[in-house]
């Protein structure tokens, strides 16, 4: 297919996925349309195609008010919180040590300093889970009051360009809470032991999502495994996280169509990666765990094709061998380059099973997670779908070489 045709076709899938709605929460209704259309873009080109479900939680939202008197203050629902209605004392606390000895029952509580440095990993997460995150969630949850307000600032690494950002995002705490402002949580500190009024107008919805997963050359004694992940953070658009890396995805369904080598094929768009509970990755582990020893290769694909600089790979216990060719391979595309390991994609999931993986995320990842990641600007303007093309073209002939 001419380079043209194929820049337009990767165009066409991005702006598709992006428009869905409400975009592609995972478990909502674009979410589902999102991985009908990558089962059915996929399936054409002679793949078995396995969509089956799991469950998972979204989250419906609509207002929340914070008073004091007449006075109102801006604050955000916590992804996945409870709706609540409360007016109680306001306590406020910075320090472990000082939620450890609160006297917070059924009041509002309000949290800043140390206890915001940074968002709080959801109670379950299996991944990755600081001991001191446990701790602050396992306080709270003793001291139990009425609602929370987390006064935060800003944490690119784990929440993304948002600022302020939710401390907590997990549906399996059921403290009602919201977020605001370090500013706003100086001035409402001043307010500690005056009555205010919480409402939330929130509930979780208990539904079901889908990883599409495309197998070719089912057989193999050994396979190559392309992931990417499709949801999205909230209502975002979702362009470069990870959009992007779906269209790789789907450009290489159709480039490896023929491909006659002694590996097995595995396209997996993963749902989940945004989610609370990571869904889709706790599900591909049930359902194929006892095959992932003889994935010979993983190759994870986020938030690729920015408009700045270039696309950027890196190596996880990968032999020299494959190393070495995927070097040499690279090296025929100006647009990829050689990049900083990062450790907060899906391909961890695999790492951390000692499986052989190469990671593409942009160059200028650290300048997109400051400014676009997790918020309503990630759209497909910042995307240059011929970069996905590249991108998609150089893995190609990888596989085809090893």
């Amino acid at each position: 297919m001419k380079l043209q045709n194929l820049d337009s076709k990767a165009q066409s899938y991005l702006e598709t996925l992006c428009s869905v709605e409400p975009h592609r929460r995972t478990g909502s209704p674009g979410n589902k349309v999102a991985a009908d259309f990558i089962a059915d873009t996929i399936r054409p080109f002679g793949y078995s195609v396995d969509t089956a479900p799991f469950d998972c939680l979204d989250h419906i939202t609509g207002a929340a008010r914070l008073a004091c008197g007449n006075e109102l203050f801006e604050v955000h629902i916590n992804p996945y919180s409870l709706g609540c209605d409360v007016t109680a004392e306001l306590v406020t606390v910075a320090t472990i040590e000082e939620l450890a000895s609160a006297e917070c029952r059924n009041k509002l509580l309000l949290l800043r300093g140390e206890l915001c440095a940074e968002q709080l990993m959801p109670k379950n997460f299996v991944f990755f889970n600081p001991e001191q995150h446990q701790q602050i969630i396992a306080l709270l949850e003793e001291r139990s009051p009425a609602a929370i307000i987390a006064a935060t600032g800003s944490n690119p690494e784990l929440a993304g360009a948002l600022t302020p950002y939710p401390l907590i995002n997990d549906g399996d705490f059921d403290i009602p809470g919201v977020y605001c402002t370090d500013t706003l949580g100086e001035r409402l500190a001043g307010l500690a032991g005056d009555e205010f009024r919480l409402t939330v107008e929130a509930r979780r919805l208990p539904t079901h999502a889908s990883n599409i997963v495309a197998r070719l050359n089912e057989n193999a004694d050994k396979k190559i495994v392309i992931t990417a992940h499709f949801d999205v953070y909230g209502d975002t658009p979702g362009a470069g996280d990870n959009a992007s890396g779906t269209v790789v995805l789907l450009l290489l369904a159709e480039f490896l169509a023929d491909y006659t080598g002694q590996y097995g094929i595995e396209l997996a768009a993963l749902n989940g990666e945004d989610h609370y509970s990571a869904g889709g990755e706790m599900d591909y582990l049930r359902r194929y765990g006892e095959d992932v020893p003889d994935i010979a290769l993983l190759i994870n694909v986020d938030d690729v094709g920015y408009v700045r600089g270039g696309s950027g790979y890196s190596f996880y216990q990968c032999p020299a061998q494959i190393e070495q060719q995927a070097r040499s391979t690279f090296a025929r595309y100006e647009g990829l380059v050689a990049g900083d390991p990062w450790y907060n994609g899906d391909h961890m999931v695999f790492v951390q099973q000692q499986i052989p993986a190469i990671a593409f995320t942009a160059e200028c990842v650290a300048e997109l997670v400051r400014t676009v990641t997790h918020t309503p600007a990630d759209t497909p303007d910042i995307i240059d779908s011929r970069k996905l093309v590249e991108l998609a073209r150089a893995v190609d002939v990888l596989i085809r070489s090893l």
